[in-house]
């Protein structure tokens, strides 16, 4: 990191390297379509080289990229509306937790389902879940890469997890 806010180029390009997959992917399950992804993907790094003095070294480098990354595809979203479908309510809080497949050959409709299910959540519910599960960050890193409390974090990974799990029910994906 200081060698490329230094300017060296092979250091931003080992950041890119080490970044590009989980970026791309979290940008792609955001806005729904690989190759708009794969332009915002270029755009989040575009945006981190130039940002690269604004960086505060005292925070984790992931975070910083992936609120560029989740800016990015929220401003894609908002010019290119998709219709998110609203499921807030009682019922939707108590659905139980996401299911496993029963058996691997069952994964790949089990992929397309869930990745049906995080495109019907408010894109900060999206986000949330996926940088909880897909990317492992911590409830801390989430709320700093949203620029939101810790505690709204947790509530939206929550709420996106039990929405989540609903969709998959009706869709006939039950646990156990």
């Amino acid at each position: 990191m200081v060698q490329a806010r230094a300017g060296a180029q092979p250091a931003f390009r080992e950041i890119v390297r080490r970044y590009e997959r989980p970026v791309r992917s979290l940008i792609a399950r955001m806005v729904g379509d690989p190759a708009l992804a794969e332009d915002l993907a270029q755009d989040t790094f575009l945006k981190a080289f130039r940002g690269l003095a604004t960086f505060d070294a005292s925070r984790k480098f992931s975070s910083w990229l992936f609120r560029i990354a989740h800016n990015t595809a929220i401003d894609a979203i908002r010019r290119r509306p998709q219709g998110v479908v609203e499921l807030e309510g009682p019922e939707a809080l108590s659905e139980p937790p996401l299911p496993a497949p029963p058996d691997p050959a069952e994964d790949a409709a089990l992929g397309r389902a869930l990745d049906a299910a995080l495109g019907r959540l408010r894109p900060d519910y999206r986000v949330a879940v996926l940088l909880r599960y897909q990317e492992g960050c911590s409830y801390a890193e989430i709320a700093e890469s949203l620029a939101i409390p810790e505690g709204t974090a947790k509530t939206f990974v929550h709420r996106g997890r039990k929405l989540l799990a609903g969709l998959l029910d009706r869709a006939g994906w039950r646990p156990g």
